[in-house]
């Protein structure tokens, strides 16, 4: 009975309220500081754009992907894992925030601890989002195609932006243990080993046999190969040896792996402070 009370009911709609409210109330802060500072986002937009070209013309000659088209092959491994780069930043500005005292303001404030963190991840998804979406409508500029509907080709998006969440858990929690945004900004760089030893931009049988065991069996080729699957059609199974499902599904187990193994260790760092 008493769990049912009205009070309790009443507090627990507050402790909702305050938790969407202040969440939204310092994403918009985060979102902020990217619209007055627009050339992060340009720079960001313009570097991934530039080193998509740079695959694209110059290395795909070279690189054979068996009956896919190179830019074909390209571009799913390229937006999945442009997410990751674009993600460094969080680890950056949760730094910073920290540096310049602005957690240390919010943790003084009666607002749900949670909501500071979480403010942080939707914003900077938002940033890789849009980041994320310029590369596809560039990637279709230079000769890329769907070869399933539009269906699969939202789907596969939604994966990349779902991916790009779950890394961003990891780079805000970088970012509250790397004490400055230099320190931060080296941290991030842990991406770069797990995306090149990947199916991203080369197929997995290309690399020393040693190499193939860690880029299989890792989460970014499962997505990268989930988006390459759905974006590929009904041939991709021959492809990539497996059908859609089968990437999709350990894709999203490694999401979901991320985001439940990095949270707690977030909260309990911005705790302890």
């Amino acid at each position: 009975m008493l769990a049912n009370s009205p009070e309790l009911t009443s507090q627990s709609r507050k402790a909702t309220a305050g938790m969407a409210s202040s969440t939204m109330t310092i994403t918009r802060r985060a979102a902020l500081r990217y619209l007055r500072t627009p050339q992060l986002i340009v720079m960001a937009t313009a570097q991934m754009s530039i080193f998509f070209l740079i695959y694209r013309y110059m290395f795909g000659g070279a690189i054979d992907t068996g009956s896919v088209p190179y830019v074909d092959y390209l571009v799913p491994g390229f937006v999945a894992t442009g997410v990751l780069f674009s993600g460094i930043g969080a680890a950056v500005a949760m730094a910073e925030d920290l540096e310049q005292g602005f957690i240390d303001r919010l943790r003084s404030l009666p607002i749900p601890r949670i909501s500071v963190l979480a403010a942080r991840v939707i914003a900077d998804t938002a940033i890789l989002t849009l980041s994320a979406m310029v590369t596809v409508a560039i990637a279709f500029a230079v000769g890329f195609q769907m070869h399933a509907g539009i269906g699969d080709g939202l789907a596969a998006f939604g994966l990349v932006v779902l991916f790009g969440f779950a890394f961003e858990c990891v780079f805000v929690t970088l970012g509250l243990f790397a004490g400055s945004a230099q320190g931060a900004q080296g941290l991030g760089m842990i991406v770069f080993p797990l995306v090149f030893v990947s199916s991203a931009y080369v197929p997995v049988d290309s690399m020393p046999g040693f190499l193939q065991v860690i880029a299989e069996h890792q989460p970014i080729t499962y997505m990268v190969d989930a988006v390459r699957a759905l974006t590929l059609g009904p041939g991709a199974g021959a492809d990539l040896g497996h059908p859609a499902t089968y990437y999709i599904v350990r894709a999203l187990f490694c999401t979901a792996a991320i985001i439940a193994a990095t949270v707690p260790v977030a909260i309990n760092k911005y705790r302890r402070g």
